[in-house]
């Protein structure tokens, strides 16, 4: 029994979705021009806010997330 185009049209579907993941992560448009270090700075950065943002919820009495 053959299965028509179905074989393709999945192979197409998945390559849709890997499509940005084939790239290095300084070759990523959120990433480019900075070094590893920088990088590294800048998510340690937005880490930190997230922590005080939630620390400040769960201190104020509500619910900080899940």
């Amino acid at each position: 029994m053959t299965r028509g185009n179905q074989r393709d049209l999945a192979r197409e579907k998945a390559a849709k979705k890997n499509a940005g993941k084939a790239k290095s992560a300084n070759e990523q448009d959120a990433n480019k021009g900075l070094t590893k270090e920088q990088r590294m700075a800048r998510d340690a950065e937005i880490m930190r806010l997230k922590q005080q943002k939630k620390a400040e919820a769960a201190a104020a009495g509500g619910s900080g997330g899940k």
